[in-house]
């Protein structure tokens, strides 16, 4: 079920199928989610029962399917799905089922894993139909991270790109017939860029209809088309491949490869200077850009790549900070329990990539407590974690610390990063391990922009399924049904049980 985004449900629901309209056609077994429970409740009927429905799309059930005993190719069924809970209205839901179909399956492609930059590799993209009858048309999902590169761009196929993908969606014509094996009448060229580090490499096979070739992640930016006028085609292979047994299963409909190549990504910390009376507020602008030439990203963790440690000048409290830093103590560790108020230290995390020409620029608001000519704050880009602070692909760790300075005699602006890495703020911070307050810092300002190492002075004046053609077949068209309350509308969906990666 789906609804609104930002609401949650607390209270218990009940999801019920009827089944009736299956009945001889389809033996359906049921795969809860963990703290969901389902039963047969009647011939013909099914309840799943849980507690509590998270906002947007959360799934109840897989159904597995498989062709009834005795059941005939081609004939259709339907499963109707209906939910209730105390103060929640759900519109019920009809889906069709069918014997038999196209299965599409997907051949693994012998890559090397471990490319050098500039290396290209051929990618002759083949599948077999292991189903019962021939797909009408079907959607090639071509989807690679920033590191890689497919050259050929193809007028039947619409590209998005963002900050780490590139999806191409192909849509090929033509009648893919039960039994036969298909290949592209031309290999893919897959390239791995001078930006290359961790990447990933997805393709997949899917019967052309609403919703084929969903791939994980995908985004919804505008499509391009190719602008070469070259059609992307799929020919009958030349021999037979080995391939999967008959199964129905949409699961092996992808692949995945993930690729590991040698290549450093520079991390270059940046500060700011600023000037003030005692008592006004003025804007640190501070972070780090990668100069590269690699991209880095997390695709599979989706873990930090980095983050910015900031301590605070002495003299200096912060009076705004941007959104996801978080305050520590003077010495890095966890401030005490219930405190609210400015912290001596600030960590802030990166997203899961940071592309070759980002970074992460911050803007903190500080409120000048005492002139201290000269009191200086260290800005310090690391490891997401204290324990491992290093950052194994930075040939260049000295440029890693910089400093943010505060009424510098001179009055110019602030250093460029530090050459060493323990040389970048020699103050101590602004205070030491503080202590519960009721008062707070403002968490206001955000990101701000991009400023380069040793920006001009800061001077302060104020304060993102079809069935098996036999009973003995194996299941089928996984049925995520996914929950939502209030003006849920309640949404039965078909979907890949398990994905299988390289």
């Amino acid at each position: 079920m789906t609804g609104a985004d930002d609401t949650a449900y607390e209270g218990g629901f009940t999801v019920t199928f009827d089944l009736t309209g299956a009945a001889g056609i389809a033996d359906v077994a049921f795969e809860p989610e963990a703290g969901i429970e389902c039963a047969a409740t009647a011939p013909g009927s099914a309840t799943c029962t849980g507690h509590g429905i998270s906002p947007g799309r959360s799934t109840v059930t897989d159904l597995l399917l498989t062709a009834a005993k005795g059941s005939e190719p081609g004939v259709t069924g339907t499963i109707r799905v209906t939910g209730e809970a105390e103060g929640t209205a759900f519109t019920p839901f009809t889906t069709e089922v069918t014997v038999g179909g196209p299965d599409l399956v997907m051949h693994r492609l012998p890559f090397d894993h471990e490319p050098v930059p500039g290396q290209k590799q051929q990618a002759p993209i083949t599948f077999t139909n292991r189903g019962s009858r021939a797909a009408d048309g079907v959607v090639l999902t071509l989807r690679h991270s920033r590191g890689l590169d497919i050259p050929q761009r193809y007028s039947n196929c619409a590209y998005t790109t963002d900050e780490a993908w590139t999806t191409a969606r192909c849509t090929v014509e033509g009648a893919f017939e039960a039994g036969a094996t298909y290949t592209l009448a031309a290999p893919l060229t897959l390239k791995t860029t001078d930006r290359a580090y961790r990447d990933i490499f997805g393709y997949g096979i899917h019967e052309a209809g609403a919703g084929a070739g969903t791939v994980r992640g995908a985004t919804a930016a505008r499509a391009t088309r190719g602008t070469t006028g070259e059609v992307l085609r799929a020919v009958p292979a030349p021999k037979p491949m080995a391939a999967r047994a008959l199964d129905l299963e949409p699961g092996d409909n992808e692949h995945e490869a993930d690729f590991r190549t040698e290549n450093t990504a520079d991390f270059v910390a940046y500060g700011d200077t600023a000037s003030g009376r005692a008592g006004a507020t003025v804007t640190a602008r501070l972070g780090f850009r990668n100069d590269g030439p690699a991209w880095i990203g997390h695709l599979r963790s989706g873990e930090s790549v980095a983050a910015v440690d900031f301590t605070v000048p002495q003299g200096a409290t912060v009076t705004s900070a941007p959104e996801g830093c978080r305050g520590v103590s003077a010495e890095g560790t966890a401030l005490p329990s219930g405190w609210t108020g400015p912290a001596p230290r600030y960590v802030c995390p990166t997203p899961a990539t940071v592309r070759d020409d980002g970074g992460l620029d911050l803007s903190f608001g500080l409120r000048i407590d005492k002139v201290l000519l000269g009191a200086v704050g260290r800005v310090v880009v690391r490891g997401p974690e204290p324990r491992a602070a290093g950052l194994p692909f930075d040939p260049e760790p000295g440029n890693n610390t910089a400093r943010v300075v505060l009424n510098g005699e001179s009055g110019g602006p602030s250093p460029a990063p530090s050459d060493g890495p323990g040389d970048g703020a020699s103050g101590t911070p602004g205070s030491a391990t503080p202590t519960p307050t009721t008062g707070g810092a403002g968490a206001g300002a955000g990101a701000g922009g991009t400023v380069a190492p040793g920006a001009a002075q800061n001077t302060a004046t104020g304060n993102d399924g079809s069935l098996a053609a036999t009973g003995s077949s194996t299941a089928m068209a996984a049925s995520g049904l996914a929950v939502t309350a209030l003006t849920a509308g309640l949404v039965l969906f078909t979907a890949a049980r398990r994905r299988r990666r390289a």
